[in-house]
């Protein structure tokens, strides 16, 4: 098993040496000569691959064994639910692949539909990165690749030819790629700032009607994305005045007394975890019900609790969801973590702290029997464009703001806010990559060939139904 060989995150020292943009900016293109961009352009599996389905067996372990099956319905489906449910495959590969050794925080399961719209503590509705179970410290290309992967399977899913899906490819990794160059001047506080707002127009991002139009319409329903929307939908007022859960199994199943006894005590431990301030708010909210509630593709038979809570009365109602946080797919292929980052419910909290623009103001952590959890609002005016839309012209232009407005930007960022020494990294990297239709064409050239083949895609497909 190979680990890989990067650099640790170094701690802030205010006391440092400013290293000019500059020189970063040098030694990044020196970076070139150890690991040249052209190492990238081709994947070629070893001998000893491991067998993917052994992999997702061994990733089931732990899971709840009666959901297994619906896990293995849902990345049957199709190409892209296989590669949204096995990260854990798709890092083992990518373990083996060159990297220049820069540490950032890296999101760990970068595809297309892990970005979407959700809201910020102020209530307007930004586009960035908006799913983080896999989250550690890592090389960056690890992201950048998992995202462009994503584009040509979900492409050649929809039926776009292979100049097409190569356009898409490189509409996102030209995004990426602009957008660090953009980051290399800028100012700390000024990438601190850095939001992308749907429905705003934006001076670097050109984007077709028929694009606008996508996101707008996907915008229209992050709004109406919220608790009070959602009570109808899955909870009924009983007789006596109270409020439960309305089931809708294998999706949507009550649970015993001691499990929601369970989960209430581990809400209030959680509380501890968030501001003072926050902490105080949430003390006026109570549960009313608990119930399980099954959510995605990859994270099918994880534990995940579905708590509904009210405020000021029936009209304040409150959904948070408490889902199980197991260790990240390239855990196994990075260093240890430092030990804040041990707590794999706090891992996700911090990682997705220093990824996304903005946070979700009740994000936590918390346990229950002895399994790490992280705590989040179930309905914070999220959505996300079905990848089923993505099709025609206008997919390029969608990937395009993908790379620009999310990768670059969260890599940029986070690398920066870090430390001023860790930005010294981010600068050397900027430079390995910003000069490129070179580094674009590479990127284009290997996500064609990457992940699955057409017939390993029918081997795979009839061993997970069976």
């Amino acid at each position: 098993m190979a680990i890989a060989k990067i650099e640790p995150l170094p701690r802030s020292d205010f006391g440092h040496k400013v290293v000019p943009w500059q020189k970063r900016h040098a030694d990044g293109k020196d970076l070139r000569r150890t690991v040249p961009r052209e190492s990238h352009a081709e994947w070629i599996p070893l001998n000893d691959r491991p067998d993917p389905l052994k992999l997702i067996a061994e990733n089931n372990k732990g899971r709840q064994k009666e959901l297994i099956p619906l896990r293995m319905g849902r990345m049957a489906a199709s190409p892209f639910t296989f590669l949204r449910g096995s990260a854990c495959v798709m890092a083992a590969d990518l373990s083996t692949s060159p990297i220049s050794g820069l540490p950032v925080i890296i999101d760990g399961d970068a595809h297309l539909n892990n970005f979407g719209l959700y809201g910020t503590p102020q209530r307007e509705v930004v586009f960035d990165l908006n799913d983080f179970d896999e989250v550690t410290i890592g090389p960056w290309e690890w992201d950048l690749k998992r995202l462009a992967a994503s584009v040509n399977v979900a492409g050649r899913e929809n039926g776009l030819n292979r100049r097409e899906r190569a356009a898409a490819v490189q509409r996102a990794v030209e995004g990426y790629r602009a957008n660090i160059t953009r980051l290399e001047r800028m100012g700390l506080l000024e990438i601190w700032y850095l939001h992308a707002y749907p429905g705003r127009l934006n001076p670097l991002i050109k984007i077709d009607p028929k694009s606008e139009a996508v996101f707008k319409k996907v915008l229209a329903k992050a709004l109406t994305t919220d608790n009070k929307a959602l009570v109808p939908k899955v909870a009924e007022r009983r007789q006596d005045g109270s409020w439960r859960f309305r089931e809708d199994p294998p999706v949507l199943t009550r649970v015993s007394a001691s499990t929601k006894a369970k989960v209430i005590d581990a809400l209030n431990r959680y509380s501890d975890t968030l501001p003072r301030e926050r902490r105080f708010m949430l003390s006026r909210y109570r549960v009313a019900d608990v119930a399980h509630r099954v959510v995605g593709v990859g994270s099918v038979g994880t534990r995940a609790y579905l708590a509904l809570l009210f405020g000021n009365g029936d009209n304040d109602p409150l959904f948070l969801q408490v889902k199980e946080a197991a260790l990240p797919a390239h855990g196994p292929y990075v260093p240890q973590l430092p030990k804040e980052f041990l707590h794999n419910g706090k891992r996700v909290v911090l990682g997705q702290k220093g990824l996304q623009a903005s946070n979700d103001p009740m994000l936590g952590y918390t346990e229950i029997d002895g399994r790490h959890y992280y705590v989040r609002q179930m309905k914070n005016l999220k959505a996300s464009i079905p990848v089923e839309w993505l099709t025609g012209a206008h997919i390029t232009s969608l990937h395009g703001r993908a790379g620009r407005c999310w990768r670059a930007h969260t890599h940029g960022w986070e690398t920066q806010r870090r430390s001023p020494a860790t930005a010294a990294s981010q600068r050397s990297w900027i430079r390995r990559w910003r000069n490129g239709p070179r580094v674009t064409e590479i990127r284009r050239s290997r996500t064609t060939q990457f992940w699955l083949s057409p017939s390993s895609e029918g081997r795979l497909k009839h061993r997970l139904k069976r």
